[in-house]
């Protein structure tokens, strides 16, 4: 990453506690999260202004690390904006399976999933266990999203319960996501 990139942290649904990764990138590293009116019940087209308004704000270049629901909302605004340029790279980390019988209704009214190919860099970084999703759901998910997958094993949903802590491992594979070209 290079001093004019902004990161975005994009929590999913209802946020991101303290002991969460994106947490703790904000506190150990200045990570900006993109604030939504509505954790609980929240509204695609909502959270989408929300992403807008903040990749517009930044000075220069964005980087984008999501969690669960926020991965969604990565691809959701990339279908849409016209600034997707500004994006240098996202980490996609625990993509929901939102398709799933048992979704909750909040995030249930995502669908139907945005499956367009992202324009920017991006990989999507999955576990083998997560209740939210199986592999075979998430590898999907980001080959509509035509960026690679990787598997972290059997992690549960990458979140705070899984153990990484501040997650380093993260962070540099955040920063090494190289820019592309727009598709």
């Amino acid at each position: 990453m290079t001093l004019e990139e902004r990161v975005l942290v994009l929590p999913g649904w209802l946020g991101s506690g303290p002991e969460h990764w994106q947490s703790r990138w904000e506190a150990l590293h200045g990570f900006q999260r993109v604030q939504q009116s509505d954790w609980q019940w929240p509204l695609r087209g909502d959270w989408m202004a929300q992403l807008e308004e903040a990749v517009l704000a930044a000075p220069g270049r964005v980087r984008l690390a999501a969690h669960s629901l926020g991965c969604h909302l990565a691809a959701a605004w990339a279908a849409h904006s016209s600034h997707t340029d500004r994006v240098a790279g996202a980490l996609l980390v625990a993509p929901p399976d939102l398709e799933q019988p048992d979704t909750p209704p909040p995030v249930a009214r995502w669908r139907p999933v945005v499956r367009r190919a992202l324009p920017f860099a991006a990989l999507v970084l999955y576990s083998e266990d997560d209740p939210f999703a199986s592999p075979a759901a998430s590898q999907a998910l980001a080959a509509d999203w035509g960026v690679p997958a990787e598997s972290l094993g059997p992690r549960g949903h990458l979140n705070a319960e899984s153990g990484l802590g501040d997650w380093p491992e993260g962070v540099a594979r955040l920063a090494a996501l190289a820019p592309v070209a727009a598709r």
